[in-house]
């Protein structure tokens, strides 16, 4: 009569051990002792040095102190990873910019959260160049040009177009074509286009090998300090799994606080991820890396998008941006 008893207690102890074991950790997808929802997160990412604070995170162990395993996946531009966030491929977009992401919002593609914010605008970290031998001179002589910019209506032409009209030029008169950074330099190169609104680091790139001559500063007023990159994923990522999302969140703002005193730890990462070589990462002009997710300042870039026409209203960022709940 004592063994239905006996085997009471060894399935009940069988199971506390197996119970114990499973909050040891183990290889499925959640967060463990650190209470988050998942602990691995695919990032995609530009060869910009906006998302230099995404590999300085890596490499320093930022993200594993957060419990998180980070899985970067390389992308050419930002709105070809668009579907991917969306469709849950990857969980967060490094050095997305605002415009894409902001329009797909309004347009409910998707419901954007921006993590952490990446970049800001800097004087002559995007610039529009020509070959040295162009008769473009001035500001005045790129209308009835081609101009290479990675992405049509978007930060690059948005930000341009401003800077143009405080310059009296007609930025309606600039013919702007879609070339991706990486392929900007030889269109320049084959005449294909007249001039490129390029980044870093290509932009010193293509002033060091082609002697590439600065027609315009990209960065000068009136939009120097706008914010132009994101760290970006969805509502429903962030709504799910916000521990996760504020842990993420919490390694790249170390990382960009690190990125903005240091430069010397972004140029440690900028030959791995963007391709360049070590003497150009310590030349280059780098963006600002904003070190708080600010209300204040991406209202600059959503005012500019809302004037320029590039989005109908302004854009609730409050439910924009992610704010961690504890």
């Amino acid at each position: 009569m004592r063994h239905p008893r006996r085997l009471l207690a060894l399935v009940s102890a069988l199971a506390l051990v197996t119970s114990l074991a499973a909050g040891c950790g183990g290889s499925d997808d959640s967060g463990g002792g650190n209470g988050l929802e998942k602990k691995d997160m695919k990032v995609a990412s530009l060869p910009l040095v906006d998302g230099a604070a995404l590999y300085i995170a890596q490499k320093q162990g930022l993200f594993k102190a957060e419990g998180l395993n980070v899985k970067i996946v390389p992308v050419q531009q930002s709105i070809k990873a668009l579907p991917a966030l969306k469709n849950g491929e990857v969980d967060a977009i490094a050095g997305a910019n605002y415009v894409s992401f902001l329009q797909a919002n309004e347009q409910g593609t998707l419901k954007l959260s921006i993590l952490a914010e990446a970049a800001t605008l800097t004087s002559n970290m995007m610039n529009v160049v020509v070959m040295p031998n162009s008769k473009i001179k001035t500001a005045k002589d790129l209308e009835g040009k081609k101009v290479a910019v990675n992405i049509t209506n978007n930060i690059q032409s948005l930000t341009l177009d401003a800077i143009l009209k405080a310059n009296n030029v007609d930025p309606k008169k600039v013919n702007y074509v879609a070339i991706p950074f990486p392929q900007m330099a030889s269109a320049l190169q084959k005449g294909q286009v007249d001039a490129i609104h390029t980044v870093e680091p290509f932009l010193s790139d293509i002033e060091k090998k082609a002697g590439a001559r600065v027609v315009v500063d990209g960065g000068s007023e009136p939009v120097t300090g706008l914010p132009i990159s994101g760290f970006v994923s969805t509502q429903e990522f962030a709504k799910k799994n916000p521990k996760t999302a504020a842990a993420f969140q919490r390694a790249i703002i170390k990382a960009q606080k690190i990125a903005s005193q240091d430069r010397k730890q972004v140029e440690g990462v900028l030959p791995g991820y963007a391709k360049i070589d070590a003497q150009v990462a310590s030349v280059i002009t780098l963006p600002g890396y904003p070190t708080s997710l600010s209300t204040t300042r991406m209202q600059q870039i959503a005012d500019l998008m809302t004037s320029a026409g590039l989005l109908k209203q302004k854009p609730d960022l409050k439910s924009i941006l992610f704010q961690p709940t504890s």
